[in-house]
């Protein structure tokens, strides 16, 4: 069975570098709004993965592009899965950082902005062995020219400044099919930049049930993981490019209304004093609009008709009084939440025993439908 992972190679390229063509992004959105729709009428058969790296704090950028969505799903009752990717972090660093302050800060906003771990599970990659385990049979599955060319392993070296490239960093995308793949998610909520990642991971499940077959015949071991599109907006950053920790242009979740006001003050507009909404013409004003409508339920074209010759001044001081009161009772839950980092470190425990009692029945099928319960 080992030629038709070579066999494949090739029409599996075509696929990953085809992933984000104008036909397929029409497919993955008209799939995304079926998927809606089901779980409108029935979320029971969905188990969702998803997650962030600990590499610095979440920002408003995270909670309106993709955060607010996860309580959306979550509380729609669509079984899910949070994985805080702490191993990743040394995908393109020399070390971890201050790693414990990170991870228990990521999972003190999860909880602050409504993930109830009730209903999910957080959990974090190294606290999971057999997970990390199924990266052995994953990368027998895919060539090194596979993983060269998938283009979010080029675009996170890319922004590495041009370092050596990590094994870590190049198995990145077989690292991601482990984490989907272990609690056999089948759906992932990614932006349309991440669907060569995801089709990698149903390459890699395709693959095992070719090479290693099944060992119930009627059900591959592993689900084809669906792609379930961001409908969450793009948030530019203060400078006016795309909001990201390691620029320092953000505003974070945990950050006081002082530290907001203070931040926004100085966030980049243009030199026109009458606010318009202009995406195109005007990014870093429409921006400010953007977030302005989302945090006061509003559009941002009747905020800036409201603003007028008020100028950037009278623009900033729309949105940080709005920012402030959509955030105020997030950040009031968080400050009572870090009073007792006791109980964020046991959220986290006990997501990490769920999450291993999944992985490691897993595991145990993989090694029966390898041969290799012993």
């Amino acid at each position: 069975m080992t030629d038709q992972v070579t066999d494949t190679t090739e029409a599996t390229e075509d696929a990953l570098a085809s992933s984000t063509s104008d036909a397929s992004l029409r497919r993955s959105e008209e799939r995304s709004r079926a998927i809606e729709e089901q779980i409108a009428r029935d979320p029971s058969g969905f188990r969702m993965l998803t997650g962030d790296r600990p590499t610095g704090h979440l920002h408003i950028g995270h909670y309106f592009g993709s955060l607010m969505n996860r309580v959306r799903l979550q509380d729609a009752g669509v079984e899910t899965f949070v994985l805080v990717a702490d191993y990743q972090v040394i995908a393109d660093r020399d070390g971890t950082g201050p790693i414990h302050e990170r991870v228990t800060s990521l999972v003190t906003d999860y909880l602050a902005l409504g993930i109830d771990p009730a209903k999910t599970t957080i959990f974090a990659h190294s606290q999971v062995p057999a997970l990390n385990q199924l990266m052995l049979p994953f990368l027998s599955l895919v060539s090194d020219s596979e993983l060269y060319r998938n283009p979010t392993v080029k675009a996170e070296h890319e922004a590495t400044g041009g370092r050596p490239m990590s094994g870590l960093l190049l198995t990145y995308p077989v690292h991601q099919a482990a984490d989907i793949l272990f609690c056999k998610a089948n759906l992932v909520p990614v932006g349309k930049d991440q669907l060569p990642h995801l089709e990698q991971t149903r390459v890699v499940a395709r693959r095992f049930d070719e090479r290693y077959g099944r060992v119930d015949p009627a059900t591959p071991v592993f689900p084809q993981a669906e792609a379930l599109l961001s409908s969450g907006s793009l948030i530019l950053g203060t400078d006016g490019t795309k909001m990201s920790k390691s620029k320092g242009n953000t505003i974070e979740l945990r950050m006081s209304a002082d530290e907001t006001a203070k931040i926004l003050k100085k966030a980049v507009t243009d030199s026109d004093r009458f606010i318009t909404y202009d995406p195109v013409n005007r990014p870093e004003v429409s921006n400010l609009l953007t977030l302005a409508g989302l945090a006061s339920g509003r559009d941002p074209v009747a905020i800036a008709d409201e603003i007028g010759n008020g100028g950037g001044g009278g623009l900033k001081k729309y949105l940080i009084e709005a920012l402030n009161e959509f955030f105020a009772p997030i950040r009031a839950r968080r400050a009572d939440l870090e009073s007792d980092p006791g109980h964020i470190l046991d959220v986290l425990r006990q997501g990490n025993a769920r999450a291993n009692e999944v992985a490691d029945a897993t595991l145990a099928e993989v090694r029966q439908a390898m041969g290799m319960a012993y």
